[in-house]
């Protein structure tokens, strides 16, 4: 009896042991997880689809009204992505996370040019902040666009679009500017022209369905697709007026070994290079920023924008 009441023993020292590892490791688990950022005003509606909604942060404290960053998601599925909460509440700005309807609502919906949802809710989501700055104590005159990846193309669309105010339109938000103070665009893919891509980033294949059909087909048909291409296509709308834009890419030149090689044409800083040439042609200041190539006036991206806020009159 008595080895067999020190097994039991031992048994229930184990399992309890076990049980508090267990509850530890799940403690240290919740406790590793950083809570979400809570938004000031969340999912607030600036348009009728239900996928037309901004999340807004506003710092903690500081001098009012703030510059505002509009960062926008994904342009495939409805998406919000809060950029750099703890960096633009230190320098007193604030973010607005910005979803618009997407490509594949585009092709359910039967648009002839899926791309125009995406760049017509980056117009309208400025429009529908400045009209409503005083409400959230944001300042209408200072105002930035950014975007990460495919993020990247609906904020310079509103920078290179000129302003599509429009005085006569019976909605009130229409009648706003659209003028941005400066564009950000991280690691992205700044044209849906699919010959200019191959012609930067030779082989790679992105953006279907911006112009209705595969990218194969896009190529094919770019000389009939021009009409639109010319019309929705950052790099075809970059004029004079244009405000500074910046790039930033997390990769050189040269592929890194652990980086798969589809990833890295549609990530490569070639785009940001093709496109700054552009800009240079037209009059407009653009800077580009990888390893190896740094920005003299700038540290990065984040600098960029918080030091042309607060340089816009």
């Amino acid at each position: 009896m008595p080895r067999a009441d020190s097994a039991v023993r031992n048994t229930l020292f184990f399992a309890l042991t076990l049980g508090g590892m267990a509850l530890a490791a799940g403690t240290i688990g919740l406790a590793a997880d950083p809570p979400k950022p809570v938004p000031t005003h969340a999912d607030v509606s600036y348009g009728p689809s239900p996928n037309q909604l901004i999340d807004i942060y506003l710092p903690p404290n500081g001098s009012k009204p703030y510059p505002v960053v509009l960062w926008f998601g994904g342009i495939w599925k409805p998406a919000k992505h809060p950029a750099r909460l703890d960096y633009f509440g230190k320098a007193n700005c604030a973010v607005i996370a910005v979803q618009t309807r997407t490509l594949t609502e585009a092709m359910e919906d039967k648009v002839s040019a899926p791309i125009s949802y995406v760049a017509n809710d980056a117009c309208r989501v400025v429009q529908f902040v400045r009209l409503n700055a005083a409400k959230w104590d944001l300042d209408p005159r200072r105002i930035a666009v950014g975007g990460g990846s495919q993020g990247a193309l609906p904020a310079l669309y509103v920078a290179c679009a000129g302003d599509r105010a429009d005085p006569k339109s019976s909605d009130p938000v229409e009648r706003v500017s659209t003028k941005v103070t400066c564009a950000a665009a991280y690691r992205s893919q700044p044209t849906i022209d699919p010959k200019r891509m191959q012609e930067w980033v030779p082989g790679v294949e992105w953006g279907a369905p911006a112009l209705g059909c595969s990218f194969k087909e896009s190529l094919k048909r770019r000389d009939e697709l021009l009409p639109v291409i010319s019309k929705w296509s950052p790099d075809a709308l970059l004029h004079a007026g244009t405000p500074p834009l910046y790039f930033e890419n997390e990769w050189g030149l040269t592929k890194p070994e652990t980086v798969e090689e589809t990833n890295y044409k549609v990530h490569s800083p070639a785009w940001g290079l093709g496109f700054q040439k552009l800009a240079q042609k037209a009059g407009v200041v653009c800077h580009v920023k990888y390893p190896g190539h740094p920005t003299e006036k700038y540290q990065d991206i984040w600098d960029f924008i918080v030091r042309e806020l607060k340089a816009a009159p």
